[in-house]
């Protein structure tokens, strides 16, 4: 099994229109396995078409609850709360009520109830999915707004990935990470081969790069990087380009600005899946040669000599 996370230092890069084409790139000579670790924001089940064959429910971390029968509306769970999560009565009520999206679960209010009124209580904070598509197997999840352990649940996600892809001999998992360098883009890289990195020749290009490079260095993770959009700044373009040279990092391959992508996202589709011939596709096309390569080799080349880009 070979594992393969795309990642951006930030969000808006086309990290999951590339997902989804490397996806039908890669699809008909090797079996995948698909993880969406973006959890926050999940849609690569779009692109990919999916049907949800499992549905399992995650938990999350503990708020308080109030009992309305014994509750007396004494107000001291006002007044030991420090994120205003407890709702006073209103003319309707006779009780206080728990903000579920402001409660942190310190449990003030549950110790200094004097009725025993409030209880910590844990919380079902999204669910993940097990879906088909004509890709391979999806993994994929939905964490509820407000909810905590966002990385926990990418890191369940990534695990029923992996124990699919030891199933299969010789697949690839390929993982869908969240944007930016936080807990679950941490998870998202657990044990991944290569770091596929997704930027673009915007004014924070280099800065958010460098971000997302010194994550996946600090945990041993290759990179390899791709400049999408590429010809909307040939100045930063090369900026970028000579950045990755110095550090002696792959330049996977440039994706020219294409409109047939945002064509084929209304439909739902890759753009390759839509339009084979366009310019984004005939690159993508290139760039998974230039990753199979890299990891065909053990990527134990990475980082002495960087891959020329595609023009």
């Amino acid at each position: 099994m070979k594992q393969i996370v795309i990642l951006s230092g930030k969000g808006g890069t086309g990290k999951t229109s590339l997902t989804a084409a490397l996806a039908h790139e890669a699809a008909d000579l090797h079996r995948l396995v698909l993880a969406d670790a973006d959890v926050d924001a999940a849609n690569l089940e779009i692109l990919l078409k999916t049907t949800k064959l499992e549905e399992f429910y995650f938990t999350g971390g503990y708020k308080a609850e109030i009992d309305s029968v014994k509750c007396t509306g004494c107000g001291r769970c006002v007044d030991v709360c420090r994120f205003n999560a407890v709702i006073p009565p209103d003319s309707s009520e006779n009780t206080y009520r728990i903000n579920r999206i402001a409660c942190e679960g310190c449990n003030s209010c549950v110790y200094q109830c004097p009725l025993n009124a409030i209880a910590s209580a844990r919380t079902t904070a999204g669910a993940w999915f097990v879906s088909g598509s004509v890709y391979g197997t999806l993994y994929h999840a939905e964490m509820k707004a407000g909810e905590e352990n966002s990385g926990k649940l990418v890191t369940t996600v990534k695990n029923a990935a992996i124990n699919k892809s030891r199933e299969i001999p010789e697949s690839i998992l390929m993982v869908d990470g969240p944007p930016g360098i936080g807990c679950p883009v941490i998870a998202a890289c657990a044990g991944a081969d290569l770091a596929v990195i997704s930027t673009e020749p915007g004014v924070s290009a280099i800065h958010d790069l460098e971000r997302i490079l010194e994550t996946v260095k600090h945990f041993g993770i290759p990179p390899a990087v791709c400049i999408n959009r590429s010809d909307i700044n040939p100045g930063k373009t090369l900026k970028i380009e000579g950045f990755c040279k110095q550090d002696g990092i792959p330049l996977l391959g440039r994706i020219p600005y294409d409109p047939n992508v945002t064509r084929s996202m209304s439909k739902g589709l890759p753009v390759n899946s839509f339009d084979p011939s366009s310019p984004a596709s005939i690159a993508i096309s290139r760039i998974w040669e230039a990753i199979y390569s890299l990891i065909g080799k053990g990527l134990d080349s990475i980082g002495s000599e960087p891959l020329r880009p595609q023009a």
